[in-house]
């Protein structure tokens, strides 16, 4: 919830500074998709139509499923099925050992918004202007909120509430058994990107340049941060602090209580990839075409690479290896040697 990994021990601020490569797989599609690990098995999406399945500790390929169209959304997996969402409309729910689809459920447009799965329901925005819940085990309709413009932000679940972004310039709080409207604030633009919830508070950034703070109950604002430019990423909160990027070019570190601004880290260009924060250590990738690690507490850069594309995807940080997606199609494992 927090994009934040409190069970990392192996990587620290003291040997990161070490990661080599592990794998590389190529899809010969951009993947926007973000990637999640489970039991030793890394899924993403791919905008060569496929969903993917590969073994977390040697990048093989253990299962694609076609949609048909671009998957820039990126998977959640819960109780042995994998949710995710295609362009072609569609959310699905696949045997997360086998890709075989379990189920369907057409919505009215394409679906770039991913999928976040709580009590059995899978909430998902679409750019139909519409937030679903669904049954997790059936794709069944259960409910759905119409927004004012696409939905493209991800679901965020805390305490029987869903927190989302619209194109329509605002954050919703939606009852997560109902869909009924508990809260909206209005930001002065998009919202693509995905609310964190943490500690009873909304983080969530704007097109408007903005890094909100709201508060989960009300959504009465508490702060709010000024970047150079539109916050698209997803921020990271951790340890009082929260991370963010923003197109600017830089990463931000602000104190979650007041906004404050901690630290800022400039890379080459512009950063819409979700910052994840584990051990001490912020990774996070830029258009620059690198992934960065840096010190959670003083945003000094512990190591980069160079992935040779732009890098939208969120990394991942599990069991003392960094997974990352690459715009160009590339799928990347880094390790310690």
């Amino acid at each position: 919830m927090a994009r934040w990994n409190p069970y990392e021990h192996l990587l620290n601020v003291h040997n990161v500074g070490k990661l080599v490569g592990k794998w590389h797989y190529v899809t010969h599609g951009g993947n926007f998709s973000s990637p999640a690990v489970v039991n030793g098995v890394l899924y993403f999406g791919s905008e060569n139509y496929a969903v993917y399945a590969l073994d977390a500790e040697t990048g093989a390929a253990l299962w694609t499923y076609q949609t048909g169209f671009y998957v820039h959304a990126s998977p959640a997996v819960a109780k042995g099925v994998v949710y995710i969402g295609s362009e072609n409309w569609n959310v699905y729910g696949l045997d997360a050992r086998t890709g075989a689809k379990l189920w369907s459920y057409a919505t009215g447009e394409g679906i770039w918004s991913s999928p976040a799965v709580a009590n059995g329901v899978v909430y998902v925005g679409s750019s139909d202007k519409k937030v679903y819940g669904l049954d997790a085990q059936t794709g069944a309709k259960l409910w759905s909120y119409p927004t004012g413009s696409y939905a493209l932000s991800s679901p965020a679940v805390a305490n029987g509430v869903v927190y989302v972004g619209s194109d329509d310039h605002k954050v919703y709080a939606l009852n997560a058994r109902t869909g009924a409207l508990v809260w909206k604030f209005a930001t002065g633009d998009h919202v693509f990107s995905s609310p964190t919830v943490a500690n009873e508070v909304v983080y969530v950034g704007s097109w408007d340049k903005n890094v909100y703070a709201l508060s989960a109950h009300t959504g009465a604002k508490l702060w709010s941060y000024r970047t150079g430019s539109i916050v698209q990423s997803s921020p990271a909160v951790a340890n009082s602090m929260v991370y963010v990027g923003s197109t600017d070019n830089n990463v931000y570190a602000l104190d979650a209580r007041t906004g404050t601004r901690l630290w800022k880290y400039k890379t080459g260009y512009e950063v819409v990839s979700s910052p994840a924060v584990a051990n001490g250590v912020v990774y996070v990738g830029s258009w620059d075409q690198k992934l960065y690690a840096l010190n959670a507490r003083t945003g000094s850069k512990l190591w980069s690479y160079d992935i040779g594309n732009a890098v939208s995807s969120s990394p991942v940080v599990v069991n003392g290896r960094v997974y990352i997606c690459s715009d160009g199609g590339d799928v990347y494992a880094f390790g310690l040697s």
